[in-house]
């Protein structure tokens, strides 16, 4: 099994079929291999999002880990961001994540996380592969009499997850007043999200949190705010935040309805900090993806913005790197790193509620900092992934497009068989033109 196993966030793709029970079996044991290379608890955290497959991975994964020695808690439905926090805060080795974030119910994944709740670096990655590769090493990673390891299940825990999210939210505030929408997207955030709000005094309305383990993500939360948008009219309300199904990712819609841009999100909140005295350094980071004006609109505010590669993880490697506190995504990935070691929708969501509230203004006015240049983002299904850069006439593309003053990023996904395609100028026709052309030439290859 020599082939790349990691995608840009783990490991995904539907279950039953690409995520099977004998691949996160073996890859249960690769991965508790790696970790017992540095163990210091013999412990490893297991939780998972609402869909029903979760329950086949599990007990896969347990079975893996507890086959090689590793003692294992498992939580339950718990957000992504949830894992990250409760690994480092109940000293395990590492811990596991089984979810396929915004994906439909019928994909699954695989996240892992190491004992200070990061994501695993590209290198860690390759590492489990090339064990996952080594027949030989698995075979005899078994362990047998007292040294098989354990497994226990723990239900509470979501309490030590609400009190640090909780926390991260100014003290000197209180929601009173506020009328929220949550939508929850059937997902990990059903339990934690409501309550969260509920007990900072928010007026809360509360849509798609009754999972069923198929409605996840089901025209629902992050993904599909359009929903969201319309509850919000409904009830007057002053903001609505939308989850996705592993509650890493927050899209926010205003009190008009409106769903504010990513990047128009970052750079309203990279303002607050700087402005609160919380940014660490005058530099925030995003991706490839952003537009062009976040880069210029914090540049009149004295912030530098760096970018780095499609996916939170790498966000959060170039913030270590550049010792910074700040980044995100325009998908919704955004990372507070004071409070959270990755994306996560709550903190993000809590965070919008303190601008907010320090502001004293509309959702609509504060969240709508500067205007932005057209973009069109495109998405190809593709058959195979060949390299680009092997099409006649590629790179020739991608030069005349330059030419005519755009800015591109072509790449495919790491979770899914399509191929992204963002332009990005000041001439909306003209990228349209451009767009549809150029995904011509593409399609003619890659169907």
């Amino acid at each position: 099994m020599n082939k790349r196993v990691f995608g840009t966030d783990g490991v995904r793709g539907m279950a039953g079929e690409d995520i099977t029970p004998f691949l996160a079996l073996r890859l249960g044991i690769a991965a508790g291999l790696y970790f017992k290379k540095s163990s210091i608890t013999n412990k490893i955290l297991v939780g998972k999002d609402t869909r029903k497959s979760g329950y086949m991975i599990e007990n896969a994964l347990v079975s893996a880990l507890t086959s090689i020695g590793y003692d294992v808690i498992q939580i339950g439905p718990m957000p992504t961001p949830a894992i990250a926090f409760l690994t480092e805060d109940m000293r395990c080795d590492g811990g596991i994540m089984i979810s396929a974030s915004h994906n439909p119910f019928e994909d699954n994944g695989i996240k892992f996380f190491d004992r200070f709740g990061f994501k695993l670096d590209v290198d860690a990655e390759k590492e489990i592969e090339a064990i996952l590769s080594d027949e030989t090493l698995i075979n005899n990673s078994f362990k047998t009499h007292t040294e098989i390891g354990s497994s226990k299940r723990i239900d509470d825990v979501i309490g030590r997850y609400i009190v640090q999210i909780k926390n991260s939210f100014p003290k000197n505030f209180t929601m009173q007043g506020i009328r929220v929408v949550l939508d929850c997207a059937n997902g990990a955030a059903y339990k934690a999200a409501p309550t969260i709000f509920s007990e900072l005094g928010a007026d809360v309305m509360v849509i798609n949190n009754k999972p069923n383990g198929y409605n996840i993500n089901e025209r629902c939360g992050a993904i599909y705010p359009q929903n969201l948008s319309e509850e919000v009219k409904r009830y007057r309300a002053d903001i609505g935040f939308g989850f996705d199904g592993d509650a890493d990712r927050l899209v926010v819609v205003d009190d008009r309805g409106d769903i504010v841009n990513g990047d128009k999100l970052i750079g309203a909140l990279s303002v607050y900090l700087q402005e609160t005295q919380r940014l660490a350094q005058p530099k925030v980071v995003a991706t490839l993806m952003s537009n062009l004006a976040l880069e210029e609109y914090l540049k009149t505010r004295g912030i530098e913005l760096l970018r780095c590669d499609v996916g939170d993880k790498y966000v959060s490697d170039l913030m270590k790197k550049e010792n910074l506190n700040f980044g995100g995504e325009q998908s919704g990935h955004i990372i507070f790193s004071d409070f959270a070691k990755t994306g996560d929708g709550l903190v993000s969501a809590l965070q919008v509620m303190g601008l907010l509230k320090s502001s004293n203004m509309k959702s609509s006015k504060v969240l709508n900092p500067f205007s932005l240049y057209p973009q069109k983002l495109l998405n190809l299904n593709v058959s195979q992934k060949i390299p680009l850069d092997s099409i006649h006439g590629y790179t020739k593309w991608l030069e005349d497009i330059q030419k005519c003053g755009m800015r591109h990023l072509v790449r495919y996904s790491g979770t899914e068989n399509k191929l992204r395609i963002l332009l990005e100028g000041k001439d909306s026709k003209m990228l349209d033109s451009v767009l549809g052309d150029f995904s011509t030439f593409l399609r003619a290859h890659l169907l």
